[in-house]
């Protein structure tokens, strides 16, 4: 609960029944869990830690140490080696035409640049926002992807920054 930053022991409980409907746990006999066969915890598989840093948006500096909430094992085919990785939590529905929820878990690959039509995590009046990357000659535009029309583009200025590309969307398993 505490490492997921959950609330109440509710939310775990609700991912835990979550996790047994899709079938990957079940309860046995005794009441306790058990991983179901196909799910195991393959020795095979490599994977690297990922921290979570936060709720985007959140404040500044995201990298710091103190910042870290949880660190988490994620498969090297997600984040692939030498790349620096990040997690961070949605917040809001500001990018929900592009899958990104509130409480979905994002997989960031830290880089300071990115290419037009990336999904990034940007570092805006000290302040990171999940939004679509688009440039110009003229200007850097962050881009809402959404189904709310109040959220409006955002023209960046000098303190603007690339924090990272979304590689992948990890759902919110409570919803």
């Amino acid at each position: 609960m505490n490492k997921l930053g959950y609330r109440s022991p509710r939310s775990a409980s609700l991912l835990v029944n979550k996790l047994i409907f899709k079938g990957i746990l079940r309860r046995n006999s005794s009441g306790s869990l058990q991983i179901v066969r196909g799910f195991e915890d393959n020795s095979n598989m490599q994977t690297i830690n990922i921290p979570l840093l936060g709720t985007a948006p959140c404040g500044m500096p995201i990298f710091a140490e103190e910042n870290i909430q949880a660190v988490f094992p994620v498969s090297v085919k997600l984040a692939r080696p030498p790349h620096k990785y990040f997690l961070l939590r949605a917040k809001g529905d500001s990018m929900n035409k592009k899958g990104i929820n509130g409480g979905d878990f994002l997989l960031v690959r830290k880089q300071p640049t990115a290419e037009n039509g990336d999904t990034i995590a940007a570092l805006v009046d000290n302040e990171v926002t999940i939004k679509e990357y688009s440039a110009s000659a003229q200007a850097v535009v962050l881009k809402p992807r959404s189904t709310n029309k109040a959220h409006k583009p955002i023209v960046a200025g000098n303190d603007f920054q690339v924090q990272g590309v979304v590689v992948t969307v990890i759902p919110n398993l409570e919803g």
